[in-house]
């Protein structure tokens, strides 16, 4: 994860409350499918719940993440993980593959991040992975926005995250020099087990600080956010979802 305006990470939360993160990231995983002996870069590892996967396939991981909460967090599950912006990789030829799920869409400088990974990969390396696609969260990122509004607080003029279709992100990581780039988008309604309030909680505080909405009021901000919501995200049967849609890739550097 890379921090920006809408970034800050709790490890508490984090576990509690998106632990479907990583496990729907196992499709992206099975896309990788590790080797023993490979080195493999984890980009935005958060904490190291698949970065542990990947490890315990036999392949030497390294774990970046801009968040030192998450980094610390990763390290204890025994990673190898350290505080790196996904934008100012200084990698060079060290892996045979790079890794990341639910990350890249924190990254707002995408060619930075494209011609990190190149240069991190050996010839011949691929690059795998998920990250949030065009039209993700639409449903939630009105209704924060709308609520913000309503009350008064400078949201900011724009969504702190890149969420690219398949021609555009294609075209990136092409001009970066990749090739064989496969991507696709997958609309996927995601149960939140925890609700919309506390999705909001874990992935949307730093946005509330850059509205600078008060600490002490995030949690009434959020519970409206829900309530706000219902109509739209909560099915028959009481139980909550997010609107997510997903952009999962494959992509080569050149021998």
């Amino acid at each position: 994860m890379t921090v920006n305006a809408a970034s800050r990470w709790s490890p508490s939360d984090y576990a509690g409350n998106a632990a479907f993160v990583p496990a729907l990231g196992a499709a992206a995983l099975e896309l990788l499918d590790p080797k023993p002996g490979e080195a493999i870069l984890d980009l935005g590892c958060g904490d190291g719940v698949l970065t542990e996967q990947i490890a315990a396939a036999g392949a030497r991981v390294v774990g970046v993440d801009a968040s030192e909460e998450m980094v610390e967090a990763a390290k204890a599950r025994g990673i190898d993980a350290h505080v790196a912006d996904g934008q100012a990789l200084d990698f060079n030829t060290q892996f045979d593959a790079v890794f990341s799920n639910a990350a890249l869409h924190w990254m707002l400088d995408p060619d930075a991040v494209a011609s990190g990974v190149f240069r991190a990969l050996a010839p011949g390396g691929r690059f795998v992975g998920e990250m949030g696609g065009e039209g993700n969260i639409a449903i939630l990122r009105a209704g924060i926005r709308e609520q913000l509004t309503e009350r008064g607080y400078p949201v900011p003029p724009t969504d702190p995250q890149w969420y690219p279709g398949v021609e555009e992100f294609t075209r990136i990581y092409g001009r970066a020099g990749f090739v064989a780039i496969e991507a696709q988008i997958i609309p996927r309604e995601t149960d939140l087990p925890s609700g919309v309030a506390a999705w909001v909680k874990t992935f949307r505080t730093g946005w509330m600080d850059a509205a600078r909405v008060p600490e002490d009021e995030q949690a009434e901000v959020a519970a409206a956010v829900e309530r706000r919501l219902a109509p739209r995200l909560r099915r028959s049967d009481g139980s909550w979802f997010a609107d997510y849609v997903r952009l999962r890739f494959t992509m080569r550097k050149p021998h």
